[in-house]
């Protein structure tokens, strides 16, 4: 596993140590599950920014998606 220094403002860090006490979970595992839900939510973007921008898929209304979703 690799490590990188970062640094991180002072009022994030204190919000970091009352979760990880909370959570009674290391600041580190907390750093890497937020890390992997922003890369999550990039990828996620991308995609949909693609699906967009191309001509040949369709777009569907919100009362298409409730009928399919059977809402």
């Amino acid at each position: 596993m690799g490590s990188e220094e970062i640094k991180i403002p002072e009022e994030l860090l204190e919000e970091l140590d009352k979760i990880a006490k909370e959570a009674s979970k290391s600041k580190s595992f907390h750093i890497k599950r937020a890390i992997k839900a922003y890369l999550e939510e990039y990828y996620y973007l991308k995609i949909a920014l693609a699906r967009l921008k191309d001509k040949n898929d369709r777009l569907i209304t919100d009362e298409e998606l409730r009928k399919a979703l059977g809402l």
